[in-house]
């Protein structure tokens, strides 16, 4: 079987080198990070990360022409995964960053953790940053080998509530229930962090690169 190519979008935002090296380990592939159109349109598969604030990011996505490249993607059929605000980035717009139009790939918008206590009487610390459990709420190949309600890493300040709940993938909840993940056709997104999420993380990785991109 030949090695596929797996190309991490590179926009300048983010420890994209996190994310090589686990897919390094996760399987047999060749990962470029690359800021080059061509070299992601000519992979097996892609991914699609980010850190930071989301008007920035998407500043840098539209700029470097990735908005239009993304959709491209997704029209393709190849697998597509986004990790942390590349998940964001495909909603149809942000709260943050004084309002930012997104991708649009999938219904809904981002909105700010309200912060707050949690049942418990525990202060909700902003961001939500460590390790939650995921509830699947979907099957799907990403998933498997991964038990429902594992823990996985999160930094994030920002969340996902889609408008059409049948995309959901996984849900976590921190104060109030957000999408974990989201899925549909050859995209599969995740709010959390698989490259830094150990095991599970690594399993999650694995099933991507094994993906037909379809559900």
């Amino acid at each position: 079987m030949a090695t596929q190519r797996v190309a991490v979008i590179d926009y300048g935002m983010g420890n994209l080198h996190s994310v090589e090296s686990a897919l390094q380990h996760a399987g047999r592939c060749d990962v470029v990070v690359t800021d080059d159109p061509a070299i992601v349109a000519a992979a097996d598969r892609v991914v699609f990360p980010g850190v930071g604030a989301i008007g920035d990011c998407m500043a840098e996505i539209k700029r470097l022409g990735f908005d239009r490249l993304i959709r491209e993607v997704v029209t393709s059929g190849k697998p597509l995964l986004g990790i942390c605000v590349g998940m964001q980035a495909m909603m149809e717009g942000s709260e943050e960053s004084g309002g930012t139009q997104c991708l649009g790939l999938f219904e809904g918008v981002v909105q700010r953790f309200p912060g707050g206590v949690d049942e418990q009487g525990h202060t909700l610390k902003i961001p939500h940053m460590g390790w939650n459990t995921v509830q699947q709420s979907m099957p799907h190949p990403l998933w498997h080998g991964i038990d429902d309600n594992t823990r996985f890493y999160f930094v994030h300040s920002y969340c996902v509530t889609p408008t059409r709940a049948e995309v959901q993938a996984g849900v976590c909840e921190y104060g109030l229930p957000f999408a974990a993940a989201i899925a549909r056709d050859n995209i599969f997104a995740t709010q959390f962090h698989p490259e830094k999420s150990h095991v599970a993380g690594l399993q999650l990785l694995t099933n991507f690169l094994n993906w037909n991109g379809s559900c």
